[in-house]
């Protein structure tokens, strides 16, 4: 307690830039992603009253239909977009900047939204999603490095969860702001789409008080000084000759080379295995089961007698748990490890949705079992929030280095995008195909991905980039000197088969 109280007052200021990096960053993704749900109706009403008034005639379905989907569908794209760009305004301007120019993006996005209602124009939802999800692509990105890259080595873990952190708060407040006894109403839905453009003004206002990150200042600016001051800004006065020396020698590891581009980066052979451990992590994180649990979430409600003005409350309440269980991991994170909480969290995801696809088979022969599924949908999303959900984004900003991290999260953006777009399209047809057997495909998904991550990923608590860069480096040694002795075996046994 005492050594938590202390750290507590020294890093006052880090503490202070991690929250305002927060409510503009990841928090704002989450708000979007879940917000729109609560929307939908709502919307969906304005546009057929939009084009009655103007044309005369109600809407068609199939193309109220498609305006929808594409309000939903130019979040993804935008999101593609802002990813793609997000890399190289990172490089050429630094993080600080770059959320600072996406705050007056967001801003210019809800204004679209906000006003949409007032000049009766569906079209301003339309580019305001679009806007929103430029912002989303960029700050996704550029948050997570910026929090990497400001945190002390002994808060490394605990400050890399944070982004995911603020994911799952803004997941919780869209729920919270979207029940109907808010601001979830007919009179109000334009209101709460417009509330991101409020918070992206905070974190537009405060933001210019905090410092660049010290990395960014020492290897790329290459001004040490500056680096020093804030170092001293972010963690109080102290001794930070560790935490420098590992820069320096992360600057001697890159030889001085510029942040590289993404060609560069996927042209670079000796990035080649953090960026297959990347696209692992990413894709098991897509693939995990959370878009079957949510599909499934509303059903499993429903069968279980829960009254329908109860279900939105219960799935606060899974938000809510996700938000918490991700607030645990931040803790434990620094003390058990990335890989061991990585291998333990799909285990038991593997476990509890085997039980939960038992439940679902034989709910009709035991009514009892439908609670069950009930318990067992919090179980996995604990599970998914100690485990995956936390660590992931923490690995992927330990194992690159300065000069190829943001063209690695670009690469990693895009995968994430368009795996939600993918998801999106594909996963209703395995449902109709599979039906509750659909989740058979993401057990053995867990359990693959739970033993290679077991087997090839280095654990990177408490080394500093160079170790972690060096610690692939042997890894790939030693593969390739394996497969020589095996060619060479190869080779002896050939030659006295000839004798």
């Amino acid at each position: 307690m005492p050594g938590f109280l202390s750290d507590l007052v020294q890093y006052r200021r880090l503490w202070l830039m991690i929250v305002v990096l927060g409510i503009g960053g990841t928090h704002l993704s989450g708000f979007q992603m879940s917000v729109i749900n609560y929307a939908s109706p709502y919307v969906q009403k304005f546009i057929n009253e939009t084009w009655l008034e103007r044309y005369g005639s109600a809407l068609p379905r199939e193309t109220l239909m498609l305006l929808w989907s594409l309000i939903v569908s130019a979040y993804c794209i935008g999101g593609m977009a802002g990813c793609l760009c997000s890399g190289y305004l990172a490089a050429k301007f630094g993080k600080k900047k770059c959320l600072l120019l996406n705050d007056v993006v967001l801003i210019v996005a809800t204004l679209h939204t906000g006003f949409s209602r007032t000049a009766k124009a569906f079209e301003m939802i339309l580019a305001g999603r679009f806007l929103e999800g430029i912002a989303a692509g960029i700050h996704m990105n550029a948050h997570v490095q910026y929090a990497g890259e400001i945190s002390p080595k002994k808060l490394r873990g605990f400050i890399n969860v944070t982004s995911t952190v603020f994911l799952a708060l803004g997941k919780a407040v869209a729920r919270i702001l979207g029940l109907r006894d808010l601001l979830g109403t007919e009179d109000m839905w334009n209101v709460l789409l417009s509330f991101p453009g409020w918070v992206a003004l905070i974190q537009l206002l405060l933001l210019p008080f905090f410092p660049e990150s010290p990395s960014y200042l020492l290897l790329q600016k290459e001004d040490k000084a500056g680096c020093l001051k804030a170092m001293k800004q972010l963690w109080g006065e102290g001794n930070y000759h560790t935490e420098f020396d590992d820069l320096m020698k992360e600057k001697a590891l890159t030889k001085g080379t510029k942040i590289m581009n993404v060609l560069e980066v996927l042209r670079e052979r000796s990035v080649y295995p953090q960026l297959c451990t990347m696209l692992l992590l990413l894709l098991s994180l897509q693939l995990c089961g959370l878009s079957a649990i949510t599909f499934y979430t509303s059903e499993i409600f429903s069968t279980a007698n829960l009254q329908e003005s109860i279900i939105p409350y219960v799935s606060l309440g899974v938000s809510v748990c996700e938000l918490i269980s991700i607030m645990f991991c931040s803790s434990i994170i620094d003390r058990f490890g990335r890989r061991t909480l990585l291998c333990g969290g799909y285990s038991l995801m593997a476990l509890i949705l085997v039980l939960l696809e038992t439940s679902l088979l034989l709910s009709d022969q035991f009514l009892w079992l439908r609670y069950c599924s009930v318990i067992l949908i919090f179980l996995f999303i604990i599970a998914y929030g100690i485990g995956p959900a936390g660590v992931v984004i923490s690995v992927m900003n330990e194992i690159f280095t300065l000069s190829t991290r943001a063209s690695a999260f670009v690469i990693g953006g895009i995968v994430i995008w368009l795996g939600l777009a993918f998801t999106g399209m594909i996963f209703p047809f395995a449902v109709m195909l599979l039906g509750p057997f659909c989740f058979l495909i993401f057990i053995a998904v867990l359990l693959i991905s739970a033993v290679v991550i077991y087997l090839f990923l280095p654990e990177t608590k408490g080394k500093s980039t160079s170790e972690i860069t060096e610690k692939f480096k042997t890894c790939q040694f030693k593969r390739k000197r394996h497969q020589a002795v095996e060619m060479c075996a190869a080779e002896e046994k050939t030659f006295c088969t000839r004798l």
